[in-house]
């Protein structure tokens, strides 16, 4: 049912859970308004007739280029008479006009939630000079000529390390000057790989060392890469005493979904996120591969003896939790020392999590999302035993970077997370309450692709985009 076609391919997916960005359907029509038993008659209508076919997300199923339309009367068009050619059957006979009409309402609430975004169709600002709810805010340009600015640390003395994906580490003093670092690591920069992220120790000044995730390609010059971090010591410009600490098993010929942020916990603990590498169905819910997984190792990369899965036979013992498909955000919440992260759902799904010891965060046995080719995977959204995210997104905002505002610089957003968008070229402030994200805003929007957002020693927010490659300051304004 409801197969709208579109220029590639026929639609197969819909959606039973709509809304805003926990999926939660809001009856904003006058139909359901007028008819408080409206929502359930056509969620029953929908499940008994379309769920089978077409899936459970309706973000998903919208967010695209309907051929026939996707106005009030093109909907009902196309639900009441088909396009049999195409393979979309009518139900005139199925359907009263009244019952029709509800279910057209709700594809248009799906659609609504699509169209908020529609501003990463317009061209950049010409202004550097913001108004967020809270404050206004300015962004200062703190490199240009990059990339894809990958990773950003920053060091004692003011000076930042940017990790550039095609395999440049760069040291930027506060005068704007960069240099290269030699010693890095040999990376294989193809697809989504390369350079990827940069860490300091927590103890930095004392020992120098930094940690760098890459995507390390084999030994003997073949075609097979995996997400690897080395520890080195930073000297001047140029890293000594590198090793390499963690590589993740099985090397494999995809070229995406490597990771791989770097994190560490108030223990001095190193967490970090290795992607499914594309193999969605053999690697995540295994226990004997690296791959869609967070893990936990000590800064040395030996494992610690509280590890969930150090006794399990054949488990991989770095393990701390599985069923991820590709996170790109590893946060430290400063307010109770948890572990944040965001992934990369298919089309429709990513989520925000908080990590804990040995769980399962369901994928792909359960999803918000379909498939890229608009085909259906799952039409799970939640199973015993797998956890639920904090939030997700429909449509996909694709989630690169986060960070917790920390610090006395930005009092209204202090504590609130930080969430970078590739897709819609913003950066998401979400606010938290309670450990629940309870509202989000938009922030420079069409600034560019956010690949990352960390704070700095100084107490600001600097954020990487890229096409092209930028990282700007956000300095507060007073209103």
């Amino acid at each position: 049912m409801f197969k709208i076609i579109t220029t590639s391919l026929l639609v197969t997916s819909l959606a039973l859970s709509l809304g805003l960005w926990q999926g939660t359907f809001q009856k904003n029509s006058s139909e359901l308004k007028a008819d408080p038993h409206a929502l359930d008659s056509v969620q029953v209508n929908y499940r008994s007739y379309c769920a089978g076919c077409h899936g459970e997300k309706m973000e998903a199923f919208v967010d695209r280029r309907w051929v026939y339309g996707n106005k009030r009367q093109d909907i009902v068009k196309a639900i009441k008479n088909g396009y049999v050619k195409n393979g979309m059957p009518g139900f005139d006979s199925t359907f009263s006009d009244q019952e029709i009409e509800a279910l057209a309402d709700y594809i248009l609430e799906g659609i609504k939630n699509v169209d908020r975004y529609k501003f990463a169709d317009e061209k950049a600002p010409k202004s550097n000079v913001f108004k967020a709810e809270a404050m206004s805010y300015r962004l200062d340009t703190v490199a240009k000529g990059l990339d894809v600015p990958w990773g950003m640390a920053f060091l004692p003395n003011g000076d930042m390390l940017i990790a550039e994906r095609s395999g440049t580490l760069f040291r930027r003093n506060p005068q704007g000057n960069m240099e290269k670092i030699i010693g890095v690591p040999k990376v294989k920069s193809k697809g989504q790989g390369g350079l990827l992220d940069v860490e300091l120790h927590p103890d930095f000044e004392k020992n120098a060392l930094i940690y760098i995730s890459y995507s390390k390609p084999e030994e003997g010059g073949g075609d097979k890469v995996t997400t690897a971090i080395m520890r080195a010591k930073l000297q001047n410009n140029a890293l000594s005493e590198q090793k390499v600490i963690f590589e993740a098993l099985p090397y494999l010929n995809t070229e995406y979904h490597f990771g791989c942020r770097l994190e560490f916990d108030r223990e001095g603990y190193l967490y970090f996120s290795v992607g499914d590498r594309g193999k969605q169905f053999e690697n995540p819910q295994n226990l004997d591969n690296h791959c869609g997984k967070i893990h936990r190792i000590k800064d040395d990369g030996s494992i610690p003896s509280d590890n969930p899965f150090v006794n399990t036979p054949n488990a991989k013992p770095s393990i701390y939790s599985y069923g991820h498909r590709n996170p790109q955000g590893v946060a430290l919440n400063p307010a109770d020392g948890t572990i944040w992260t965001h992934e990369h759902g298919p089309r429709g799904g990513d989520e925000v999590n908080i990590i804990g010891k040995a769980k399962n965060y369901g994928w792909p046995v359960i999803s918000y999302g379909i498939n890229y080719d608009g085909t259906t995977f799952t039409n799970k959204t939640a199973q015993e035993g797998m956890e639920q995210p904090l939030i997700y997104w429909l449509p996909s905002i694709a989630p690169c970077g986060m960070s917790f505002v920390k610090g006395d610089r930005y009092p209204a957003w202090k504590g609130q997370l930080l969430v970078g968008s590739l897709r819609f070229k913003y950066l998401n402030l979400c606010t938290i309450e309670n450990n629940q994200i309870v509202k989000q805003e938009f922030l420079m929007q069409n600034m560019g692709r956010v690949r990352n957002v960390e704070m700095g020693r100084d107490g600001y927010i600097y954020v990487a985009v890229e096409e092209p490659g930028y990282i700007f300051k956000i300095t507060p304004l007073k209103n």
